[in-house]
Formats: C-alpha cells, sequence, structure tokens
C-alpha cells in the first residue's frame, strides 16, 4: 500500500451504506446559511459511480416538476450526514445515462430482490477477499525477494571480503618475517659484543696467568744473589 492509499484511507467512511447504480437513495446534505446549519434530502435514482477511494463520486437523478435535476456528491464527505437506500434497482449497466432521454414512466427502473442484493453482497465479499489473498501473496513473494537480495548481498560482500582478508594476511606474513629479522640482526650486535668483551677477558686472565710464574723465576734468582753477596761481606 502506498502512501497516497493510506492517506486516502485514514479520510473515508466506514458508516455508508452499500449501494450501486440504479438504487434509489436519498442523501442527506449538510447546507450552512451564514451561522445557522440545516440538512437537506436529495432523494433520487444513482445512475454512475465514478473514482475510488477517497475521491469516489456517484451522481444521483430525480426528475421534479417535470424537469430532470441530477446531482454529483463525494461519497466520502463530511458534509454528507447519511445515505439512506430506499429502493434496489435491476439494472445490467454501471451507467445509466440513456434515462436522460426517457420520460418519467418510462424511466422506471424494476426492483431488485433481497435475496440478489445479498448475493451481489456476498459476490463483493468474495472478490474483496481474493484482492486481499493476492496482495497478501505479493507481498510475501515481494519479501522473499528481498529475502534473496540480501542473502546474494551477504554473498557477495563475503567473496569481496575474503580475498581482502588473504591479501593482508599475505601482506602481514613478510612483515612480521622482515620484523623478526630486524629484531634478530639488532639482538645479533649485542651478543657478539658481549662474547668478544668475555673473549677478552679470558685472554687476559689466560695472559696474567702465564707471566706469573716467569716473575717468580726472575725474583728467585735476584734473591738468590742477594743472599750471596751478603755471605761474602760476612
Amino acid at each position: 500500500m502506498s502512501v497516497i492509499q493510506e492517506l486516502e484511507k485514514s479520510y473515508m467512511r466506514e458508516d455508508l451504506p452499500d449501494f450501486r447504480s440504479g438504487d434509489t437513495v436519498a442523501v442527506h446534505y449538510k447546507i450552512k446559511e451564514g451561522d445557522r446549519e440545516r440538512i437537506q434530502i436529495f432523494e433520487g435514482v444513482v445512475i454512475a459511480m465514478k473514482g475510488g477511494g477517497a475521491r469516489e463520486t456517484f451522481i444521483v437523478r430525480k426528475v421534479s416538476y417535470g424537469v430532470g435535476v441530477e446531482r454529483i456528491f463525494a461519497l466520502h464527505s463530511p458534509l454528507i450526514d447519511k445515505i439512506e437506500v430506499k429502493r434496489l434497482g435491476k439494472v445490467r449497466r454501471a451507467k445509466l445515462y440513456y434515462l436522460r432521454g426517457l420520460s418519467k414512466k418510462a424511466s422506471r427502473i424494476k426492483e431488485r430482490s433481497r435475496l440478489d442484493y445479498q448475493n451481489a453482497e456476498l459476490k463483493a465479499k468474495a472478490k474483496a477477499e481474493a484482492a486481499e489473498a493476492k496482495a497478501a501473496e505479493l507481498e510475501a513473494q515481494a519479501s522473499q525477494i528481498e529475502e534473496s537480495q540480501t542473502e546474494d548481498a551477504q554473498v557477495e560482500e563475503a567473496k569481496t571480503k575474503a580475498p581482502k582478508e588473504t591479501a593482508e594476511q599475505t601482506t602481514q606474513e613478510p612483515k612480521a618475517q622482515e620484523e623478526a629479522k630486524v629484531e634478530q640482526a639488532e639482538e645479533a650486535p649485542v651478543e657478539t659484543a658481549a662474547e668478544t668483551v668475555a673473549e677478552e677477558a679470558k685472554a687476559e686472565e689466560s695472559e696474567t696467568a702465564d707471566a706469573s710464574p716467569e716473575e717468580a723465576e726472575t725474583e728467585a734468582p735476584a734473591e738468590a744473589t742477594s743472599d750471596d753477596g751478603e755471605k761474602d761481606k760476612s
């Protein structure tokens, strides 16, 4: 249902009787005269119904003092107080414009029985139910189409996201490897420097260890010579 139809539905009246072309109706119409308001009754035969929804109109014709008078009413107008169905007419046309060229006696319409009226009401209800069922089917089909479209869109999004994620993973893996290599390269000089310092310390210790016996040997002969000199003096 479109927005216009929803707005029209809010203005449509539900307190009006069902009637059609050929029926005799009495329309109670409100007329304002200054500050006063009165109701005028216009009784005649419905010769045509036009439009649909809130814009539906009907034409009522009557013969007054040998002169044909027609008036167009808006079906859902708030100026209509009420509509009375006086007589049901049996006709096979929707537009009864041929009555304009007939006399009052010749323009009489056969009366339709209540059974025919009830059958017509049942047919109208059946048509309305069929239309509602068809509208429901169309809505269901539209909802199914929308769901399928959303599913297809989700699948396409997943397909487009998958290559992006794989590309990001492929780009992230070389970066991680490069970062690991850089970290290893940064840690390696520190370890090599520590190793060189340790090796130098070990070399110095070994050199000192080698030099101590030689110093001991040089000191020992010096002490021996000094002892010998002392003995000669004595």
